[in-house]
């Protein structure tokens, strides 16, 4: 049997991957009351039944307002734990392992999909007031309101309380959205966060909010649970978040029980200047598992097998998170496995045709 490091399991705590592909969470703006329904299960099941190792959901609210919009999915009441648990079921019976990630939009929720323009959605059709660390905006949408210190601590129990959910839905893994200029990100970083109380200033009380998660979430389910946490290793921005700070949070992650760093970037600032090309923020992962000692994801602009298997061979990430590339095959790890040369298992009704021939 040939088995490249892209097709080795994976590990972590008492969970095994069955290879290092997983799915990246894709926001598909489709839900009802926060539930996900039947293009949730298409949507993802088309990764499970491709050979995905970990099939992850889109961005899933802990509360109503932390929506990015009215049409994202929730886990913050039991109506929606038993829509997950349709979909659970289904994953699990094609041999996938099920992640969700936990998020609040902050001060970019209440918007408009993004086929309907960058706006903030009035609440005369159905959005909110969103919430954020300070009064200030991102871009042209609304300036959100400043959470009360006493606010800000009771997140850590809303994303705990979701975690419960999460396990009672039938998801393995969970992972915190601290990216892409969510609430968590909107904390950490100086471009966003004018506080002057425990949860802004310098470094620790700007972090202190996703510590104060991480703590609460892995109280919460438990020694056995694997738990990820999404960062956006830099803002692009200078005087924003930096790879220096990515590095310095993932250690004290790494303390909390924060098993996998799925690094991202940007999201917090309109107009970054981002050098996009293929394997772009694959640097970041790297920098984040040789120099805070974590295990890393690698994401963004990762397409073809070889490249793919050089990230996880040379040591870069342990893992790839794929997007784009699986939107246009989602049987691309089976295709993989074919160009690398891997004799992997196929899903038991690929088998029987692929005996035909």
């Amino acid at each position: 049997m040939t088995v490249s490091r892209l097709f080795e399991p994976y590990r972590v705590r008492n969970l095994t991957l069955p290879n290092r592909i997983w799915v990246s969470p894709m926001c598909q703006y489709s839900a009802a009351d926060g539930l996900p329904g039947d293009w949730h299960l298409m949507h993802l099941g088309q990764f499970a039944t491709g050979g995905a190792g970990l099939v992850m959901t889109e961005a899933t609210a802990v509360t109503a307002v932390g929506r990015i919009t009215p049409q994202d999915t929730g886990i913050w009441n039991d109506e929606q734990v038993a829509a997950w648990r349709r979909i659970t079921g289904f994953l699990h019976a094609q041999g996938a392992v099920t992640g969700i990630q936990l998020a609040h939009a902050g001060r970019k929720g209440s918007s408009r999909r993004p086929w309907e323009g960058n706006a903030t959605v009035p609440a005369e059709e159905g959005g909110w007031t969103p919430v954020g660390p300070s009064a200030v905006a991102f871009g042209n949408y609304v300036t959100p309101r400043e959470l009360t210190t006493e606010e800000v601590a009771e997140i850590p129990g809303q994303f705990a309380a979701a975690a419960r959910r999460s396990l009672t839905a039938g998801f393995d893994v969970l992972e915190l959205h601290f990216a892409h200029g969510y609430l968590a990100h909107q904390f950490y970083s100086p471009l966003s966060n004018n506080r002057t109380d425990r949860y802004g200033g310098d470094f620790e009380g700007r972090t202190r909010l996703l510590l104060e998660i991480a703590d609460a979430v892995r109280a919460e389910v438990g020694e056995t649970v694997p738990v990820f946490a999404r960062l956006s290793a830099t803002d692009w921005v200078e005087g924003g978040w930096t790879i220096d700070d990515s590095v310095r949070v993932a250690k004290l992650l790494a303390e909390r029980g924060i098993d996998l760093i799925d690094a991202s970037t940007g999201g917090n600032h309109p107009k970054p200047d981002i050098p996009v090309g293929p394997g772009y923020q694959v640097p970041f992962a790297e920098r984040i598992r040789t120099e805070a000692g974590m295990p890393t994801g690698a994401v963004g602009m990762i397409t073809e097998p070889e490249q793919a298997d050089e990230i996880v061979a040379s040591g870069a990430a342990d893992g790839v998170f794929l997007a784009r590339a699986l939107l246009r095959d989602p049987h691309w790890p089976l295709r993989a496995a074919h160009t690398l040369g891997d004799d992997v298992r196929w899903p038991d009704q690929y088998a029987r045709a692929k005996s035909w021939h």
